[in-house]
């Protein structure tokens, strides 16, 4: 009797850790998330900070690669504003940095695409910079 509830804990902890994984394995691009570093910047030549979490684990995502960019003044109700996002190197795993020219002070969208190593889909994303005097 002893030796069964041993082997039925066992058994009980490998359906568990079977289970914590495949739910790992199956994240979607709905699982990240990217957040300003400061959500207002001064108006002109700038640079913007975003992290990628994981919002499942709270942890940034290093290493992902940023290939769409769009800055623009949707939250004003000028979405054909638009200006060039260049990515600047950082130390900081899981932020990354953008140089841009925000000409005018108001709300600014930005919107980011991005691959994640091990993830099939593209992860999308965006937020909403103000830019001040």
């Amino acid at each position: 009797m002893k030796n069964f509830k041993v082997q039925s804990r066992a058994l009980l902890a490998t359906i568990t850790y079977a289970a914590l994984s495949l739910s790992n394995a199956y994240a979607g691009p709905e699982d990240y998330e990217f957040q300003l570093v400061s959500a207002e910047v001064k108006q002109g030549p700038t640079e913007v900070s975003v992290r990628l979490v994981n919002k499942q684990s709270g942890e940034p995502v290093a290493d992902a690669v940023i290939f769409t960019t769009r800055m623009d003044m949707a939250p004003e109700g000028m979405e054909m504003m638009t200006t060039p996002v260049e990515e600047v190197p950082t130390t900081q795993p899981g932020t990354y940095k953008f140089k841009t020219n925000l000409s005018m002070e108001g709300g600014w969208r930005f919107q980011l695409a991005a691959k994640v190593q091990g993830e099939g889909e593209t992860v999308k994303g965006e937020v909403v910079v103000k830019a001040t005097p």
